[in-house]
């Protein structure tokens, strides 16, 4: 291979790949705006529907009155704002059971209360009862409408067992034998550090793996669409130098894309996600120094392997459209890091670093919370490479035959593979 061949190639590819539309847009403009844009519509949606269901007037029907001595209970539910009470068809102010039940599967109540005499054995306060509240969980506004009811007459409850415990003289550290308290330690830091580390390590993976979706496919089949592939193989250079320039130039829009990514998110989650989780508390997004180099390191193996197993795909078909259906195989690789969970307290293994694309994924994750093993970050860029390296020297056994190289074979890599190993294995020795 020459090395001043395929540095001039190398720029050509990059200056012809910056040409395409498709590419700048996915590669670069997707990460510089996508998350901005993305976060905040989907935080401010999430917002717009809390407020609709808020402003939502609940429908609530009561099958039967409290004991006397609690009326005020149903007035303490009804108090609450967009709270409206459902009575019987013929003006009566309770609704019998049954129709009160067909009537919340028919949608047109939110919720019924009904009010229940508790036994004197279950209770040492004899005027003690039971609040069985029916609802709908497959329906959002009988869900809000459950809610509110439990803060009423929780809030109802606490005011009545605080006048019988006046009654009865005691103390306000007699009423509350096993009280709870909790205390969250976790500072504003620690916080944004999670959430950083839960989001970039899969928007990482994601937007690399995007940034050489396009190359990948307009600099292989793309070239054989427009019929310039076997112009380009007639230049003055080693066949290798030109494979390579065409690699290395996928591989580097990818590591664009995963360094603007970073930017783009860690921007936006100042900017965007941080006013809209003002309720909160104060969450502050950080990251070690020592990350940054880790995170760069990721997105380079990750475009080393996304850039070889899609460009290997994509080279045996003939248009652009096939080019992408066929490289849809490696694109799901995205998925690993789901599969594996994002549970705050699992860090990279020795197994988990054996896989690609799942490793690289925690191992960004571990980088971002400050937790950096050493021999596992090895495993996994080490493991990464090995895949890539197997994935170049089955481009190099493919780039033997001519078929490939002049578009004479019809069919995908598994069929070219198959059908040159059957060949081979069939061959008298």
């Amino acid at each position: 291979m020459d090395l001043r061949s395929t540095w001039i190639l190398y720029r050509r590819e990059l200056r012809s790949a910056l040409r395409e539309r498709s590419v700048v847009v996915n590669g670069i403009l997707m990460p510089i705006f996508l998350y901005p844009v993305l976060l905040w519509a989907m935080f401010s949606a999430l917002s717009f529907v809390q407020g609709l269901n808020d402003g939502m007037t609940s429908r609530v029907a009561f099958t039967s009155p409290p004991p006397s001595v609690h009326a005020a209970m149903v007035d303490s539910i009804l108090a609450r704002e967009a709270m409206e009470r459902i009575g019987a068809p013929d003006g009566g102010a309770f609704l019998p059971l049954e129709p009160a039940l067909a009537a919340l599967h028919g949608g047109e109540l939110d919720a019924v209360v009904t009010f229940d005499a508790l036994p004197d054995s279950g209770s040492a306060l004899p005027e003690n009862m039971g609040v069985t509240v029916r609802f709908d969980r497959a329906e959002t506004r009988s869900v809000t409408a459950r809610d509110r009811i439990e803060r009423a007459v929780e809030g109802y409850r606490s005011a009545w067992i605080d006048r019988e415990a006046d009654s009865r003289g005691m103390a306000q550290t007699q009423r509350n034998p096993f009280a709870i308290e909790s205390e969250d330690v976790a500072s504003s830091e620690n916080v944004g550090t999670l959430l950083l580390g839960q989001m970039l390590s899969l928007f990482i993976v994601i937007m690399v793996a995007l940034g050489c979706f396009m190359p990948s496919v307009d600099t292989t089949a793309g070239e054989r669409e427009r019929s310039t592939w076997e112009t380009t193989l007639t230049v003055a250079a080693p066949r290798s130098s030109i494979i390579a320039a065409k690699y290395l130039s996928v591989a580097t829009l990818g590591v664009v894309a995963g360094i603007l990514n970073v930017l783009a998110l860690f921007l936006s989650m100042g900017a965007v996600v941080k006013p809209l989780l003002a309720d909160a508390g104060d969450i502050t997004f950080t990251l070690p120094l020592l990350s940054i180099p880790v995170m760069i390191a990721g997105a380079t193996v990750l475009a080393l392997f996304f850039a070889a197993a899609m460009m290997l795909l994509a080279s045996f078909a003939r248009t652009f459209k096939d080019g992408q259906a066929m490289i849809q195989p490696v694109y799901w690789l995205v998925f690993l890091p789901l599969l594996l969970g994002n549970q705050t307290g699992r860090s990279l293994t020795p197994t988990v670093a054996s896989i690609p694309v799942a490793n690289v994924s925690m191992m960004i994750r571990d980088a971002i919370n400050g937790i950096f093993l050493w021999p596992l970050i090895l495993q996994t860029l080490l493991v990464t490479l090995a895949t890539v390296a197997a994935l170049l020297l089955v481009a190099q056994y493919v780039l033997r035959f001519e078929d490939f190289l002049l578009g004479s074979f019809d069919g995908s890599l598994w069929r070219f593979l198959r059908s040159r190993l059957s060949s081979s294995s069939s061959t008298p020795s």
